[in-house]
């Protein structure tokens, strides 16, 4: 029971820790936003349910500390609906309610009544902050651990495998992929993920001799400590650099910003490839997270970089980096999805402000309301569907089966 306890503890505190932390800090985008263009702020919460303990600033908006840590949120005076954005009538109706109760001109300090470029920079400012927290986040690491380049020498080479048919062999040095020069291992290992079906085109140094090889990723099942049980695209080779391969520099603040500006635009745009590919069939969508995922990896993440080193402050800062790696991946994340153009997340906020900026009128009420159920409804999907993948890679339904 103990040992269920300890592993629940293990991939739980982690999960809720980066959950929270990130969120706040989208949340903190708005409200900073808000705050500078005069809106007035009703609560800032970290946590959800039950107050543990507030406190109310001068500006008059309760701070409040919640017992459910799961994210937080922000809420400004005058909200009227889930999807703040109220149409003519609404703001009709609330315009008279604010001016009843603190006079005319009151209404200015209402985040409805505030000039359309505002509210759209107070809506993109909570995933702007996602953004620059994973800028930050990153360019610490770099700064702090420098850059180690691993070049993509070939290892082994499986046989039988699309790496072995197409005339791989342990040694050589990958230089481009379709055209594309890379420089580290991951870089390969990124493009094969997401070209499975689709023919690659490899330059190989090998004894100073430039060859071209093709090969067609294919999908195979893995268990993976920190993933779970995924199905992912492989060429059937192992990248092993040798010593003298590997190169190492200190990055100056400059430097080390540049390289983290690099990793989040090349993470969204892998994250773009993969729901393209999803969209035209070529992928399945199985390596979609959900909450169960996430949280399978950041313990994943706690527990291996723990036993990576006997020596508990060298594990214990192990786990700081990697968790520090792990929040900035999240963080995107977040901030991405934030950022789809669905009724319920910003993204859909910034849609109608489109319209409202065109049509000189906030979207009706009607419009509004079937926007709304239509984008809930695509993020239960979509929820339902990285949960059912997340308990797939566990291997829960073998397990049932085997109980059975």
């Amino acid at each position: 029971m103990m040992g269920f306890l300890g592993q629940a503890l293990l991939y739980i505190v982690p999960f809720l820790l980066v959950l929270t932390f990130i969120v706040t800090i989208h949340e903190l985008g708005h409200f900073l936003a808000a705050r500078a263009f005069g809106v007035k702020v009703d609560r800032f919460s970290i946590g959800f349910g039950k107050t543990i303990v507030a406190r109310t600033d001068k500006h008059g908006t309760e701070w409040r500390l919640a017992w459910l840590p799961l994210g937080g949120y922000v809420k400004f005076s005058g909200d009227l609906d889930a999807s703040s954005v109220p149409d003519q009538a609404g703001l009709a109706e609330l315009k008279q309610r604010v001016v009843a109760e603190n006079g005319p001109g009151g209404e200015r300090d209402y985040f409805h009544f505030k000039p359309l470029w505002q509210r759209a920079l107070i809506v993109a400012a909570g995933p702007a902050a996602n953004f620059l927290l994973a800028l930050v986040l990153l360019t610490g690491l770099f700064m702090a651990l420098g850059e180690l380049i691993s070049p993509p020498r070939v290892g082994q080479v499986v046989p039988g495998s699309p790496a072995a048919v197409a005339g791989f062999t342990s040694g050589d040095m990958i230089r481009t992929v379709n055209g594309r020069p890379v420089d580290e291992a991951a870089d390969v290992t990124e493009i094969v993920i997401l070209s499975a079906g689709d023919p690659l085109r490899f330059e190989v140094d090998r004894a100073g001799e430039r060859l071209s090889l093709v090969a067609t990723p294919v999908r195979q099942m893995e268990d993976n400590a920190i993933a779970g049980r995924v199905r992912v695209a492989r060429i059937g080779l192992t990248l092993e650099p040798l010593q003298s391969d590997y190169r190492f520099r200190r990055l100056n603040p400059l430097e080390a910003a540049g390289k983290g500006a690099d990793r989040i635009v090349a993470t969204i745009d892998g994250t773009l490839t993969y729901i393209g590919r999803i969209l035209i069939g070529k992928e399945s969508g199985d390596l979609l997270n959900g909450p169960l995922g996430i949280a399978k990896a950041a313990g994943g993440i706690t527990q291996q970089s723990a036993a990576a080193s006997t020596d508990p402050g060298l594990s214990a800062l192990n786990v700081l980096v990697n968790l520090i790696q792990f929040a900035a991946l999240v963080s995107i994340g977040i901030g991405f999805v934030n950022l789809l153009p669905i009724p319920v997340l910003d993204g859909g906020h910034l849609l109608f402000y489109a319209y409202e900026a065109v049509a000189r009128r906030p979207v009706p009420a009607n419009v509004q309301e079937v926007g709304y159920r239509v984008g809930l409804a695509l993020l239960v999907g979509l929820m339902l569907f990285a949960t059912w993948n997340d308990l797939q890679k566990l291997s829960l339904f073998k397990f049932l089966g085997g109980l059975a």
